[in-house]
């Protein structure tokens, strides 16, 4: 950048005389150039206009005028333009180069060749072209004064400051995002954010916004924000300010590593309560608790804690979608769902949110499939893991051998999990993530035990979950397989084996309390005299499974058979409250949970039971 010994040195002489506090002793060469200074600052002015405009730049010419009587041999404009205008290259006529400052705004400097040069009583041009749309200019100065010829700085107005903060209560590990609107009549050059009166970060770039990390109750009180705004003339101008709250429970503990035996339990959110979701009302040999059901394409935000029915997907009485309109959740209702969440974690009950279901299954939600928003809702409950209950009733399955199998949607479901795991991972969180396996998702693979024919006929969803178990079953915690709604000839016994032939994590037989949603067969919960735990399966003939269909011979099988953290499961806790109590000679909730219990060995006590509480 080219520029004049008569402005370089009354600047170091100015920062000397700063630095020092003294009136500096200036050579008489010194004198002259400061007087020569004073007279080139009153003496010019500049106006910025355009000639020409076009979709995407103009063309621009700056007019700089001498209104003495003398020459003036130097001068420096700077120009700052409205919007997101700027100068493109270099100008012409008197220009010589042009710059762009760190605030926005272009410095230009005279060519070589006589354009720093402004004769007496006239003037110079200083075309340019322009990238943007021309509307005005912010601010204008000529040799560091304004542009008008005025020799005191124009710019005595304070700038405008008002500041947001997202969210104002804290009830889960995050950040407390701040953003302040910010303007001025010349432009705002920054804005510092003070935290109870103290300064924690600035911003010199519009938008203007910052953020503050909230991760343990040790943090938690009242904290007061504000924005302080300033412009290039030194005004300043402070917003007013926003209070935030934060009240985090303890460090939520961390999923245990595998090594026991599980049992899992669905727990519908449909005609039942927050309030239920006690260590009182919940049997601690429930070792996972799966809250049902949330939506797969949620709008779900973190920090907003909307965790009703219209949002979320959630469907308890404090946030249901009802006859009379779309109830919301408090802001302490949705503390005592996460304080209840925290005591079952506490005690040793991991709890999962799931997502899908049947019903959130059958339009296009899952082709809409968030990650991220079902990652925030996670975060925001202090959940264990997220649980995809993915029923898309869709996909068809070519049937061939496993080199070449594949069904119509395997890209989709991968997709789903694919994306869970990379947000999961790339947030640095410990989630895990489960799927819920159709009975007969691992079916229907030629050349195995389990083609169709040797195991059940005709199912629709066989084989819908084979490729993206093999292929991407590293990703998963456990599978919760739905061994049930098969009707009598489908044997849960197989249907875990064929899962087991690709997976080697956890697997979760599972279990659903009569009446069944499809097929007709009723879980009973003893085994009859003599009958034998693993007879008659895998004879590559489908035959009717109805004696082993019990609680007793399962759970059994899955002690005898299965690996030693394989499980049950159960759909769900509260059927018989919320649909119709078992039919006679039908495993009950209670004496499900109780003979698992015993079989497995899950606790001491499986003595305890899920009490009777209202439907809602």
């Amino acid at each position: 950048m080219r520029r004049s010994s008569k402005f370089v040195v009354p600047g170091l002489l100015s920062l000397f005389t700063a630095c020092q506090g003294v009136e500096p002793e200036l050579p008489a060469s010194a004198h002259s150039q400061v007087s020569e200074l004073a007279a080139t600052a009153t003496g010019l002015t500049a106006t910025v206009s355009t000639t020409a405009s076009w979709d995407g730049g103009f063309s621009g010419v700056a007019t700089i005028k001498n209104t003495t009587s003398s020459p003036i041999t130097e001068w420096a404009l700077t120009v700052k333009f409205n919007g997101a205008a700027g100068v493109s290259g270099s100008p012409w006529g008197a220009g010589g180069s042009a710059t762009k400052n760190s605030d926005g705004s272009w410095t230009l400097l005279p060519n070589s060749w006589g354009g720093n040069v402004v004769p007496a009583n006239g003037s110079v041009t200083v075309s340019f072209d322009g990238t943007g749309s021309y509307s005005g200019v912010a601010s204008c100065s000529i040799n560091g004064y304004a542009c008008s010829g005025s020799t005191t700085p124009s710019d005595k107005t304070p700038p405008t400051v008002s500041l947001t903060a997202t969210p104002t209560q804290i009830m889960s590990p995050g950040d407390v995002s701040l953003t302040a609107s910010a303007s001025d009549n010349v432009g705002v050059s920054r804005v510092e954010f003070y935290k109870n009166g103290t300064l924690f970060s600035t911003d010199s770039s519009s938008p203007f916004t910052a953020s503050d990390a909230f991760s343990s109750s040790a943090q938690n009180g009242t904290y007061s924000y504000t924005a302080k705004a300033y412009d290039a003339a030194g005004n300043t101008a402070t917003s007013s300010g926003v209070t935030v709250q934060a009240n985090l429970p303890n460090i939520y503990p961390p999923p245990p590593p595998p090594g026991g035996r599980m049992y899992i339990g669905y727990a519908s959110s449909w005609n039942t309560s927050i309030n239920d979701l006690t260590t009182a009302n919940i049997p601690s040999y429930y070792t996972h608790l799966n809250l049902s059901f949330v939506r797969p394409d949620m709008a779900y935000t973190k920090g907003s804690y909307e965790f009703d029915q219209a949002v979320a997907g959630f469907e308890f009485a404090e946030g249901a979608t009802t006859n009379s309109g779309q109830k919301k959740f408090t802001r302490e209702q949705a503390q005592t769902l996460i304080n209840n969440i925290q005591a079952l974690r506490t005690r040793g009950t991991q709890v999962w949110i799931s997502v899908g279901g049947w019903s959130y299954s059958q339009g296009d939600q899952w082709s809409r499939f968030n990650a991220g928003h079902v990652v925030d809702l996670a975060q925001d409950l202090g959940a264990s893991g997220i649980d995809i209950d993915w029923e898309s009733s869709g996909s068809s399955c070519n049937k061939l051998t496993a080199d070449q199998f594949s069904c119509s949607k395997d890209g989709e479901i991968a997709n789903i999990i694919t994306t869970l795991h990379n947000t999961i991972r790339g947030r640095g969180l410990n989630l895990g993530i489960s799927i819920a396996g159709w009975s007969t998702g691992a079916y229907y693979v030629k050349g195995t035990p389990f083609e169709e024919g040797k195991v059940q006929w005709g199912s629709p969803f066989g084989g819908t979950m084979y490729s993206v178990v093999k292929n991407h079953g590293s990703k998963l915690s456990h599978i919760n397989l739905m061994s049930y709604d098969g009707g009598d000839y489908y044997d849960p016994r197989e249907g875990y084996e064929s899962y087991r032939a690709i997976y080697g994590g956890p697997i979760a037989m599972g279990l659903e309390i009569a009446p069944e949603g499809a097929g007709g067969a009723t879980l009973k919960l003893n085994a009859e005299p003599g009958t034998v735990y693993d007879a008659e399966m895998l004879t590559g003939q489908n035959n009717m499974a109805t004696k082993y269909y019990n609680v007793e011979t399962l759970a059994t099988y899955m002690k005898n058979k299965g690996k030693a953290t394989d499980g049950m499961m159960v759909w769900q806790i509260w059927k018989e409250r919320v649909h119709m109590p078992a039919p006679a000679g039908a495993a009950s909730v209670n004496a499900t949970g109780q003979k698992v219990c015993q079989i497995l060995g899950i606790t001491s006590n499986c003595n305890q039971s899920i009490p009777s509480l209202p439907k809602y």
